[in-house]
């Protein structure tokens, strides 16, 4: 059974919206002089699992943005001294990832220019409750 034009024409938005708002955030952050999104992802996550961290496949579920490299994502992290790696107390042969002091500062400098991207890119088109709205109708989808 084909999509009805409504569910055509509410993914073509969605993705419209999606392809506009992310270069708006990447070149912001990039005119910063910081990292791209998939790296201030990938410290919120870790930031918010705490001294536990995460093992990779968690980190990779957690992550907003998709990163097909993660592991590669991680090398480069880790060589800046934003991650740090250790072996899993589970069973020795896993890793388990968690921020550093440096990640965590970097994430928290790149928070203001990320939000003001996310408010560029959505809060300069839609009001507090249109926002609301909207989150709530793409809750549905996942």
């Amino acid at each position: 059974m084909a999509p009805s034009e409504a569910v055509v024409h509410a993914w073509t938005r969605l993705e419209r919206a999606h392809r506009a708002a992310l270069p708006t955030v990447e070149d912001r952050l990039k005119a910063a002089g910081l990292p791209p999104l998939a790296w201030y992802d990938v410290l919120l996550e870790l930031e918010r699992a705490g001294a536990a961290g995460l093992r990779p496949f968690e980190l990779q579920k957690a992550m907003l943005f998709t990163q097909y490299n993660l592991s590669r994502l991680v090398d480069r992290m880790s060589a800046k001294g934003y991650v740090a790696r250790a072996a899993s107390a589970e069973d020795g042969r896993g890793q388990l990832l968690t921020i550093t002091r440096a990640g965590r500062a970097l994430r928290r400098r790149a928070w203001p220019v990320y939000a003001a991207a996310i408010d560029a890119a959505v809060g300069a088109h839609l009001s507090d409750a249109e926002a609301r709205t909207l989150g709530d109708l793409l809750r549905k989808l996942y």
